[in-house]
């Protein structure tokens, strides 16, 4: 069993070598492991220090591209190298580097494909009290939105199997733990929580550069993704309030007439007739949707399919 660690870094100099010192050189039921930074257009010397700290593969990145395709890119990389099994980790030392072991556990012993770091942010004394309510809500949200028990959504200490890593595909410019989650819940890919510690805080976090910022950002990446893979439901949804309030409006209007009051209301009947005329245009749209829905999951299978095909030709041209 190969294991990658892989740490996406922006400008992370002064924390790096900490981060890839504290990082396990043996693990139970693993080979081999080795470490994968990504650059992603750092401005400071952090490909350096990664490589004088030992770091076995790095990911320079021409520019600036944001956590989500660093994230992405990075699985690409572990994937080429041969990683069987891929774990993710923040470069400002956050994670508990020791709880690795915990966190590959299921996967090494099948109970999961991807396994997640449970913070316990509900009482996380390095966040504030609203940052706790956000994250308790945010949770709560992505797990309906993906069908699974989530505790702690934007978690980034992860792991994933060699399969997962194949099926994951980022879209979001934002970031990459919340599409993800609800892109494993439409694919059934078993997602097991293990509890894990963190550091003391060596900075502020960069996702999150205000309250505001993160709810808008956050909130589109939630309806991207979910609209992305429940089209028809949430067009459905969307269809059938509007329709209910054409036929309120309608009823209401029926009752004024039956009884003589019909004088003065015919524009909440014109209301509900557009009301109902754009509902059933939603519901058809979201039908619309579905089938290319359909026709996205064959274009993911395919791409699943190529990306094997890939990486199994270069790791054969590799051993030759």
């Amino acid at each position: 069993m190969k294991l990658i660690i892989q740490i996406p870094c922006y400008n992370e100099a002064p924390t790096l070598q900490q981060t890839i010192q504290a990082l396990p050189h043996t693990l139970a039921g693993v080979e081999t492991i080795e470490y994968l930074v990504i650059d992603d257009g750092s401005q400071d010397n952090t490909a350096e220090i990664a490589r004088l700290a030992g770091v076995h593969h790095i990911v320079r990145l021409p520019h600036h591209t944001g956590l989500a395709a660093a994230f992405s890119a990075g699985l690409d990389a572990c994937l080429q190298h041969g990683a069987e099994m891929i774990v993710n980790t923040d470069a400002d030392n956050q994670y508990y580097a020791a709880d690795i072991q915990n966190l590959i556990e299921p996967i090494l012993n099948g109970r999961a494909e991807i396994t997640i770091g449970d913070r316990g942010v509900a009482s996380l004394a390095t966040f504030s009290p609203i940052k706790r309510v956000l994250q308790r809500i945010g949770s709560w949200v992505i797990g309906q939105a993906a069908g699974l028990e989530i505790p702690d959504a934007t978690s980034g200490f992860r792991a994933l199997s060699r399969n997962a890593a194949l099926r994951t595909l980022v879209l979001s410019e934002y970031s990459y733990t919340l599409e993800t989650l609800i892109q494993a819940g439409a694919h059934h890919i078993a997602i097991v929580y293990v509890p894990v510690r963190t550091n003391p805080q060596t900075r502020p976090s960069r996702l999150i550069r205000s309250i505001p910022h993160y709810l808008a950002n956050s909130c589109t990446t939630i309806l991207r993704a979910y609209t992305m893979y429940r089209p028809l439901r949430v067009f459905s949804t969307a269809s059938l309030i509007m329709i209910l309030g054409g036929l309120i409006g309608s009823l209401r209007f029926v009752y004024f007439y039956v009884t003589g009051q019909g004088t003065g209301h015919v524009q909440s009947l014109i209301l509900s007739a557009a009301l109902l005329i754009v509902g059933f245009q939603v519901f058809l749209i979201g039908l619309v949707a579905d089938l290319i829905g359909f026709n996205r999951k064959i274009l993911e299978e395919v791409l699943y399919r190529i990306r094997t095909l890939d990486i199994d030709t270069q790791s054969k041209q590799n051993e030759e």
